[in-house]
C-alpha cells in the first residue's frame, strides 16, 4: 500500500538544469575548458564537488583542494543568482496538479534532493507548504546512488520504505530508490531510466490510478 511519495527536485518538479549548465559553462570558460550540453549530462544527479571534478577532468586540470572549494563556491554563487529570480510559472507541467491530487487523498509528500539550494527553489516556486518533510543536500552526507536521502525522507514521514514511491529523473536516483527498497517512477527516457517500475515523460502523465497500480 502506497502511503508516501518522495520527489527529487531538479528535472522532476522544476527544470533548473539549464541554470546549472549556464553556471558550469561560465566557470569552464574562465578555466579555458570547452564544456558542452552533452558534458553537462554527466553532472546530472551528481554532487557539486564531484561535478567540479568531472569538469576538471574534461580540461585535464588538477587543482589543490582549497582552490577546488573556491571554484565550487563561485559556481554556486552564479547558480544562486539565477534561481533567486525564479517564479512559480517555472514549475514543470502537471507537477502541482499531481501533488495536489496526492494531498487531497491523504498521501504524505517529501522532497529528496541532493541540492543544497532546494529550500530557496521551493520558496521561490511557493511550493514549500505542500511538503510534509524536506530532505536536501544540507541533511545528507552520501550522494545518490546511496539511498540515504530517500531513507531519511521515509523516516521523517514515519513511513516504511516499501510503502514509498520515489520520483526521479536521474539513473543514480532510480538506483538509490531501488537500493532503499522503494518503488520508483522515472521521469524522462525509458532508455536511461529503464530500471524504474514505471517511466513517464513528466508528472503531467501521472495520476492516483497509475500510482496505485505500481
Amino acid at each position: 500500500m502506497i502511503k508516501a511519495c518522495i520527489f527529487d527536485l531538479d528535472g522532476v518538479i522544476v527544470d533548473t538544469a539549464r541554470y546549472h549548465f549556464i553556471a558550469w559553462k561560465k566557470l569552464a570558460e574562465e578555466l579555458g575548458i570547452d564544456f558542452t550540453e552533452k558534458d553537462n549530462e554527466r553532472l546530472k544527479g551528481v554532487s557539486r564537488m564531484r561535478s567540479l571534478d568531472i569538469l576538471l577532468e574534461l580540461g585535464s586540470l588538477e587543482l589543490p583542494q582549497q582552490k577546488k572549494e573556491e571554484l565550487a563556491q563561485k559556481k554556486n554563487e552564479n547558480y544562486r543568482s539565477y534561481i533567486l529570480k525564479m517564479t512559480p510559472d517555472e514549475i514543470l507541467p502537471g507537477a502541482l496538479d499531481f501533488i495536489r491530487e496526492l494531498k487531497n487523498n491523504d498521501l504524505l509528500i517529501a522532497l529528496g534532493s541532493a541540492s543544497k539550494n532546494a529550500m530557496t527553489i521551493l520558496d521561490r516556486l511557493e511550493l514549500t507548504p505542500w511538503f510534509d518533510a524536506i530532505i536536501d543536500g544540507t541533511k545528507v552526507s552520501a550522494a545518490k546512488p546511496d539511498p540515504e536521502v530517500f531513507l531519511k525522507g521515509a523516516e521523517a514521514l514515519k513511513v516504511d520504505p516499501k510503502n514509498c514511491v520515489v520520483f526521479e529523473d536521474a539513473e543514480a536516483g532510480v538506483e538509490a530508490a531501488l537500493r532503499g527498497g522503494m518503488k520508483c517512477v522515472g521521469i524522462g527516457s525509458a532508455q536511461t531510466l529503464g530500471k524504474a517500475h514505471l517511466v513517464v515523460e513528466g508528472l503531467n502523465e501521472m495520476n492516483l490510478n497509475k500510482l496505485n497500480q505500481l
